[in-house]
């Protein structure tokens, strides 16, 4: 392989990575927040009957760019294969568990009285203090820790795994099938793992509310993940001219082929 084209895929790995990262940690800050689908939306609440309860449309706002981090993981794996998936997510996983050490830090140091004192009203005039809703905000608490860097993990596993199966099974066939195929797969677990651990292991979630979130979070997922398959296909054709398409196959079935 020409010394510009090893440059190019260092590159192009060290941009998919960020990517990837960013995403993942951004998600992970942001999940905190419950956010109504029905009333973002401007509609009336489903109240749709499922496991015994009314469900509704509530999910973490980590889900806005969650996709983006299943879809920069199938692209890895397409072309540096699971050993170049299981790398990124390591590392991510690390540098999640850093990032929540330094926000709980941060929630914990004593505030500055004028920050306080200029921030001590909301949008209505009411009284607010403002360390408390950050510490609220931002300190998460050891089972969403846990919770969240497990199902992480598991999923980002099972995902290259199921992906790299996919790919060889179909002999590099049906980008779309692999891509969509192993998020459905790798989502069905994620979307589980981290409400049980996080809520029924550490909290006082009953089972069934662990299994109605964990279906609302999947619904969301799987339509995503559909709709956003064409994203695959848009990556592709710019890697492909990026680095040169005859360059690129070769790439591809080197991470298909190449025993990890």
């Amino acid at each position: 392989m020409p010394d510009s084209i090893k440059t190019k895929k260092q590159t192009l790995y060290l941009v998919l990575c960020g990517i990837f990262l960013t995403n993942a940690i951004v998600a992970e800050v942001i999940g905190a927040k419950i956010f109504s689908v029905e009333n973002t939306l401007g509609i009336a609440p489903m109240q749709l009957p499922l496991f015994g309860q009314k469900f509704n449309f509530n999910m973490s706002s980590g889900v806005l760019n969650w996709p983006f981090v299943f879809i920069t993981s199938d692209i890895i794996n397409e072309y540096f294969g699971k050993a170049g998936v299981r790398k990124i997510s390591y590392l991510t996983a690390i540098l999640i568990a850093y990032a929540f050490i330094i926000i709980y830090i941060s929630t914990i140091v004593a505030p500055a009285d004028f920050w306080v004192n200029h921030n001590n009203k909301d949008k209505a005039g009411n009284y607010l203090n403002i360390d408390d809703a950050y510490g609220i905000i931002f300190r998460q608490g050891l089972g969403i820790i846990l919770g969240s860097i497990t199902a992480f993990l598991v999923g980002q596993i099972l995902d290259a795994t199921v992906f790299h199966w996919l790919r060889k099974y179909t002999n590099n066939k049906m980008i779309w099938l692999r891509a969509t195929g192993s998020t459905l797969v790798s989502q069905l677990i994620d979307s589980f793992v981290v409400v049980f651990i996080a809520f029924y292991i550490f909290g006082n979630w009953t089972l069934t509310e662990v299994l109605t979130t964990g279906t609302n979070n999947y619904i969301y997922k799987f339509a995503v993940a559909i709709l956003l398959t064409p994203l695959i296909y848009i990556a592709h054709s710019i890697i492909d001219k990026y680095l040169g398409k005859e360059h690129a196959h070769k790439i591809i079935d080197e991470a298909t082929f190449t025993p990890m």
